[in-house]
């Protein structure tokens, strides 16, 4: 039993890791994947500590690369110069990379400024309101379809979104619920409006190949998002990422 483990790490530490370490992708302004600790400085979120504990256990070293948003990690990923992310699994991203099981779900919302008259959901359809979304994001494909009647503005993450909350070019911003609190603590008063429009399903990401053992790598990565799951790994990475809006984690 322990050679044939032994022989599955060696497999996925080759597919998963071809450099001999595991370059995990992760972006600013998110939970789920990077954000600075106010008081210690240090980086962490959902995606970093799961994919430290990947590196451990497939024992090769660490090393994050960071981009802007998620539409560049996947990028790089495509490119091969990202072995890991962590991303909402939607059917446009499965067809440029391949997704474990999901580890969580995510409600999509709202977030408005203090000054705001939006009270709820039903109040964000309206002619001329400008909301925001991050460039690249599966949001920005959805809402204009959702919302026909507002404007949908790009950001190039949360916090260049924050910045146009202050210059007045937002009427609100949506995304995932645990980045639009984050938005929040940054945004004195700002509300993240009840209810939601939708719903992410998060999994970790990896590069499509055909190479040989592909398969196997994939069967360890399942194993490894499953006993995250049942032996609290996961819960304790989502607690120590502060993912507040998280609806499910297993």
């Amino acid at each position: 039993m322990g050679s044939s483990v032994d022989a599955l790490t060696r497999i996925a530490r080759e597919v998963l890791a071809p450099t001999d370490r595991l370059r995990v992708g992760a972006f600013f302004g998110s939970p789920l994947s990077m954000t600075r600790d106010t008081g210690t400085r240090e980086v962490h979120g959902l995606c970093i500590d799961l994919g430290r504990e990947l590196a451990k256990r497939l024992d090769v070293p660490f090393e994050l690369v960071g981009h802007q948003r998620i539409a560049e990690v996947l990028a790089a990923m495509q490119a091969s110069d990202v072995d890991f992310t962590v991303s909402n699994a939607t059917p446009a991203r499965a067809e440029i990379v391949a997704f474990s099981q999901t580890l969580i779900s995510l409600e999509l919302g709202y977030i408005v400024p203090a000054a705001s008259a939006i009270a709820g959901l039903a109040d964000v359809d309206r002619p001329g309101l400008r909301v925001g979304v991050t460039q690249g994001s599966t949001s920005q494909g959805t809402l204009p379809e959702l919302l026909p009647n507002a404007i949908v503005v790009p950001a190039q993450n949360s916090a260049h979104a924050v910045e146009m909350f202050e210059r007045g070019e937002l009427d609100l911003f949506a995304t995932n619920k645990p980045t639009l609190f984050e938005m929040s603590d940054r945004m004195p008063g700002a509300r993240v409006l009840d209810g939601r429009w939708g719903v992410e399903h998060i999994a970790i990401a990896v590069p499509k190949g055909n190479e040989r053992g592909r398969e196997a790598a994939m069967e360890f990565l399942r194993r490894f998002v499953a006993e995250a799951q049942a032996g609290g790994l996961l819960a304790r990475a989502v607690e120590r990422a502060g993912l507040r809006g998280a609806l499910t984690s297993g």
